[in-house]
């Protein structure tokens, strides 16, 4: 298995390193233009927002690499290529897609707003728009966003709608897909004895390091919470195997340290089940189910989800930390009749 631009400041909005980094924020980008900045100023006062401008496109992507804000104003009064290009690539990228991005044209550009719709901008403003429609418009983006986009509080990462909405995609494109389920095994026990937070941040550190590895290892790739301490990440078939040992890898290298020194020494604790009686609860392992459409011709994603769920209570059926791979050509969509056991990969 595998191992692992300057920010300006101004007056009138927080700079990108004074901002809280668990405070929803509308991030700009662009001229800096005194107007153009008032209006978010205010936008973001009336609507609980921090309205922080950043100084470079690197900045731009550094933000989305490690929290989503509530959306992207670029402003293409200054090189449009550039911003357009930006826009692209954020709509390009599953991670980053869901943020909304919405473009500031200048007034008597008669393609600068076609563009940016082309480029994927979920909105265009134009500079001389009355401020009363531009907040309005504002806040309609923010509506379809929540609307349209479900994302987990914690972890901020796509919930049910976009999970199924990915899965559709890669059965219409047809070439080789894997859906993994992935799911902490003794999760309930370490909440129970460290408490919520505690859990949290165990639900934090997972979703860290399945966004890292599959957005490292696995272009294309799409990662999803479902709830609690399950979670989907899809990706190509050829990067199956190398985004789960190294998934695995990193797991089992990091949540000991999530554990008292007494706890992680021995390597369990001490707890009761529902009859009272004190047993040994070991250090928490993750298992992941997973289905792919190399054996199968699934039609829809009810049958890819169903099977996902299946395989990955059967990983959790057996100890450590490991990856199950579906192989048996039976079942939901399968192409022939070989009941041969899955394929385990322990770590």
């Amino acid at each position: 298995m595998g191992p692992r631009g300057s920010t300006l400041t101004v007056p009138t909005m927080r700079s990108e390193k004074r901002a809280s980094p668990s405070q929803r924020i509308i991030a700009y980008f662009g001229s800096g233009r005194p107007e153009i900045l008032a209006r978010l100023e205010a936008f973001g006062l009336q609507h609980a927002l921090s309205a922080t401008r950043l100084g470079s496109a690197d900045d731009v992507r550094a933000l989305l690499n490690r929290s989503y804000p509530a959306c992207v104003v670029l402003d293409a009064a200054v090189d449009r290529g550039a911003m357009l290009t930006l826009c692209r690539e954020l709509k390009r990228d599953a991670f980053t897609a869901i943020v909304p991005v919405v473009f500031v044209v200048p007034d008597g550009d008669a393609e600068a707003g076609a563009d940016a719709l082309a480029a994927g901008a979920d909105e265009v403003l134009h500079e001389g728009t009355p401020a009363r429609e531009w907040s309005l418009r504002l806040e309609l983006v923010l509506r379809r966003a929540a609307r349209d986009v479900s994302v987990h509080p914690t972890t901020r990462l796509p919930g049910t709608v976009q999970i199924e909405r990915d899965i559709q995609e890669r059965l219409s494109v047809g070439s080789g897909f894997a859906v993994c389920y992935a799911d902490l095994d003794h999760f309930k026990e370490f909440n129970d004895r460290y408490g919520y937070n505690s859990g949290d941040r165990v639900i934090l550190l997972l979703s860290k390091i399945l966004r890292d590895v599959v957005r490292a290892m696995a272009p294309g790739g799409f990662v999803g919470h479902i709830g609690g301490d399950d979670f989907i990440f899809n990706v190509d078939l050829g990067f199956l195997e190398r985004c789960c040992d190294e998934v695995i890898t990193l797991f089992d290298e990091l949540i000991p340290y999530q554990y008292t020194v007494e706890d992680r020494s021995a390597g369990y604790f001490l707890g009761k089940d529902r009859r009272g009686n004190v047993h040994r609860i070991p250090l928490m392992t993750l298992s992941i189910g997973v289905v792919t459409n190399q054996v199968h011709d699934f039609s829809h994603t009810g049958q890819v989800s169903e099977l996902a769920a299946e395989m990955k209570t059967y990983a959790k059926s057996l100890p450590g930390s490991k990856y199950v791979v579906d192989r048996r050509q039976s079942g939901p969509g399968a192409k022939g009749a070989d009941r041969s056991p899955p394929s385990t990969f322990l770590d």
